[in-house]
């Protein structure tokens, strides 16, 4: 079974930025914007419909529930019809779900509104993902994920400041009915031109597709990389999302009007992260230094960030959460890691059966964040505040120590897989 095709419309730049990276990130633009918009606009709903706070988390935190429980199947749909089809058709999902939350007068309503945009836009990275392993070599993977997790991160940023300034002028409901109708536009751009599928993967059964899925979680490498991606990943996403925000109210103190223009800052850390530690693993890989080493390295660093945060250091907030969020994404490393220490037709499940985990915890843990919080005022959910985090980072340092030194890819198939 051939692994990839021929580039579309060559192996030109051009055609790569204008089938794979520009469609691919644009939507991966609005994964991230709807991901991220209750960071601002939650307050706002909460008010109109009196939420608590467990309410608001767990409404916010069913995106990530039904985005993890489509993981599995979403592999096997990317490895036998590809990443435009699939995505495509997702996205029309995410728009129906984004109407439901619109026109929703119950906390019910905005958890299924919620949940259909998760599943409608499940596919978004990991779509994208796939069709960089299709199309790209695998030294230049961790460069063309970067630029696509750049794309998300002027999502987030379109979630903070520009959200707040639309909702001086209209409400929450209407933003969404307006998210409804570009994510119709973005489902047909990416239908438009991007590139066709090889059917090889439609001659495999779905119980061969199934096994091939259990290979993945099954392999001794995914087991020792996943538990950190999943842990660094999960904590990222529940508190970007969503706890930043009430993290500088209730521990910083920050008027809530600067809430939004701080995360629109930090979250330029997202950008320039995904694209500086995309850059920075692809030169040192030209210089011999393994991808794994490298994210090693940023996960320490990510760690080291949520310290300050819990320990209180004089740094600046804003110069903190900036490094939160520039740190947050470089586990997605591991994801070129696993997908060039597997086979090229699992491409899809690798990737999705490690969002599959981190989505389940984000959901867990966005809603249980809420929970604990819950029973707690003043001086006491401070620091609530500071031993949740606090034990996030000490889960994820523990994750640290059980990582391969050396994974076998296919760019360096004599490399030993070794013990930590």
């Amino acid at each position: 079974m051939p692994a990839t095709t021929p580039p579309p419309g060559g192996a030109s730049t051009a055609a790569l930025i204008g089938r794979i990276l520009l469609p691919f990130g644009i939507a991966y633009f609005f994964s991230f914007l709807y991901r991220t918009v209750n960071a601002v606009a939650g307050p706002e709903i909460a008010a109109s419909l009196d939420l608590s706070p467990g309410d608001l988390g767990l409404v916010t935190s069913a995106y990530f529930l039904t985005f993890a429980l489509f993981q599995v199947p979403l592999g096997i749909l990317l490895d036998r019809y590809g990443p435009r089809l699939v995505e495509a058709a997702l996205l029309l999902v995410a728009a129906g779900g984004a109407l439901v939350f619109a026109m929703a007068d119950s906390i019910t309503a905005l958890a299924i509104g919620r949940g259909l945009i998760g599943l409608g836009v499940s596919a978004c990275l990991m779509a994208a993902l796939k069709a960089n392993v299709q199309w790209f070599p695998a030294a230049r993977l961790p460069l063309a994920n970067g630029i696509i997790l750049s794309m998300g991160g002027l999502g987030a940023i379109a979630a903070t400041t520009p959200v707040q300034i639309a909702l001086t002028q209209t409400d929450w409901r209407m933003i969404f009915i307006a998210l409804a109708v570009m994510t119709v536009a973005v489902a047909a751009l990416l239908f438009s031109v991007g590139p066709r599928h090889e059917k090889q993967g439609e001659t495999e059964s779905w119980a061969e597709a199934i096994r091939g899925a259990g290979r993945v979680f099954l392999s001794p490498v995914f087991q020792r990389i996943a538990p950190l991606v999943v842990i660094s990943q999960a904590t990222f996403l529940a508190y970007h999302g969503l706890w930043a925000a009430i993290w500088m109210r209730d521990v910083a103190d920050v008027p809530a009007a600067n809430v939004a223009a701080i995360l629109g800052i930090a979250t330029t850390g997202i950008i320039f992260g995904s694209l500086g530690t995309g850059l920075i693993a692809d030169r040192l890989r030209q210089r011999g230094v393994p991808v794994l080493r490298t994210a090693l390295g940023f996960s320490l660093a990510f760690v080291a960030v949520q310290a300050a945060l819990v320990f209180g250091l004089p740094v600046p907030g804003t110069a903190l959460w900036t490094a939160f969020a520039f740190f947050g994404l470089s586990s997605m490393l591991y994801f070129a890691v696993l997908n060039a220490a597997f086979p090229p037709e699992l491409g899809g499940r690798v990737s999705t059966a490690v969002n599959m985990l981190v989505f389940s915890s984000a959901f867990l843990l966005q809603w249980l964040v809420g929970v604990l919080l819950d029973p707690w005022e003043g001086a006491d959910r401070v620091l609530a505040h500071r031993v949740i985090f606090g034990t996030l980072a000490g889960l994820q340092l523990a994750a640290i120590f059980i990582l391969p030194r050396h994974v076998t890819t296919r760019d360096d198939p004599h490399a030993a897989v070794t013990k930590s």
